[in-house]
């Protein structure tokens, strides 16, 4: 029974890990663009501009009221001296207005195309948005990756151990070789472990990252293996220039910082349309009728029809003085669009010194890949070497742990070179406008 139970909870393990989920970074990138706090506030944002666009454009449609009202008193009322009697009124009116704005120094047109700006500005500060949590979600999915390789090649180093203390366990029982080998394997074999806890431990930190990252539950959370390829030797890009000048035609923060500028022109007109002056016309249809319990009076519907009336009007309202609103309210429209325009000029610096940084970085990180490639090459030719000579007695079992570990810190340096140069490539794939995860 108790075998039995093992294999079937042996089984369980087997369907559950089979059945969890293996993230994609296109999954990924789907899910944060889709599920994040962030950018659904900015969509919340473009929703409430949009409504703001069906304002702007009812502006231009005439206005239409209708207006009902019933009113009764009654009490005591003097119809002769020292002669009072009961008295009921009843008072109908009935109305309805249109009313139309012909000119108002061009202020409705302006507010309907910085309703339309509002708009452009709010997708375009969305795209900005989804491009910072892309980036960030590759920078966490290839850090998972990182730390998947690192795992993989604790594993290889302490498979390499143990074998190794297989071997030298029959030499030693053979009496080839002392016995004092096998406590430095088995020290040796420590340390692995050691490492290997610690490279698990780092992977389960960065799937926590991402995991967090994408509103995930963490448990069970892992990522598809993806291969990624070794750098190129070669930087795709000559200068910072190059790229910057990309960055300039197509990235969304200086697209945001130029529609701003256009929103602030358009705010300086709107406020200068109170200098001019404002025409409208409106109409107006009213109807009434009055009953009263002392008098006779015409029927219902035939007061109204003697009651009706007709109303035009045109009005002109011409701007003498404002106790300086106007002024004012122009002047620091202007004051905005100077600083709207000094926001576009430090975003690009901004932008100049963030790529020129990556580009520096990234030209750094191959400089160091390809440092760590050639000292790998180098380790792995030393450690054969000292095999060799351990196999016929000429090292002994701490030369071998010497090279050995020169070894592993060659691989790990190797694949932290690797996996921060093909981050650092991607963020200027991101300046230049390229996608993260083609």
């Amino acid at each position: 029974m108790k075998h039995k139970i093992q294999i079937i909870l042996l089984l369980l393990t087997t369907i559950t890990f089979a059945q969890e989920k293996q993230w994609t970074l296109q999954e990924c990138v789907n899910y944060a663009l889709k599920n994040n706090i962030t950018v659904k506030q900015t969509q919340l944002t473009t929703l409430t501009n949009e409504q703001e666009l069906i304002a702007a454009k009812g502006q231009f449609l005439p206005s239409l009221n209708a207006n009902v009202s019933q009113s009764v008193s009654f009490g005591t009322a003097e119809i002769f001296p020292g002669s009072f009697v009961n008295r009921t009124f009843h008072s109908s009116n009935a109305g309805i207005n249109v009313s139309q704005n012909i000119f108002s120094g061009f202020r409705t047109l302006n507010l309907y195309k910085q309703a339309q700006l509002n708009i452009e500005a709010s997708k375009i500060e969305l795209d900005k948005i989804k491009d910072d949590i892309s980036l960030n979600v590759v920078n966490n999915y290839l850090n998972i990756l990182f730390n998947k390789e690192n795992v993989n090649t604790a594993k290889v180093q302490l498979d390499f151990s143990q074998k190794q203390f297989e071997r030298v366990q029959k030499l030693v029982d053979a009496g080839v070789q002392p016995k004092g080998d096998l406590l430095e394997l088995e020290a040796t074999i420590a340390n692995d472990e050691q490492r290997m806890v610690t490279a698990q431990n780092n992977l389960i930190l960065a799937k926590l990252g991402l995991a967090q990252l994408l509103q995930l539950p963490t448990e069970g959370f892992n990522v598809a293996d993806v291969n990624v390829s070794l750098p190129s030797f070669d930087l795709l890009y000559t200068s910072g220039n190059t790229i910057y000048e990309k960055a300039v035609q197509n990235r969304n923060e200086v697209k945001s910082a130029e529609k701003r500028i256009e929103i602030t022109k358009l705010s300086e007109e709107i406020t200068k349309s109170g200098y001019m002056p404002n025409l409208s016309f409106s109409y107006g249809f009213n109807a009434g009728a009055n009953f009263s319990n002392l008098n006779g009076s015409n029927s219902y519907f035939q007061q109204l029809n003697d009651n009706k009336g007709h109303n035009f009007r045109l009005n002109l309202n011409i701007p003498i003085f404002s106790r300086f609103q106007n002024k004012t309210a122009v002047a620091k429209n202007k004051i905005q669009q100077e600083n709207a325009q000094l926001n576009l000029d430090q975003v690009k610096l901004t932008l100049q010194s963030n790529i020129e940084r990556a580009f520096t970085d990234a030209k750094a990180a191959l400089k160091a890949f390809e440092a760590a490639e050639k000292s790998l090459k180098a380790q792995e030719l030393s450690l054969n070497n000292i095999q060799g000579k351990f196999s016929i007695g000429a090292a002994n079992t701490f030369d071998l742990d010497q090279a050995r570990t020169k070894l592993v810190n060659s691989k790990a340096a190797l694949t932290k070179a690797k996996y921060d140069f093909v981050f650092k490539t991607k963020v200027l794939d991101f300046y230049a406008g390229k996608l993260l995860f083609d």
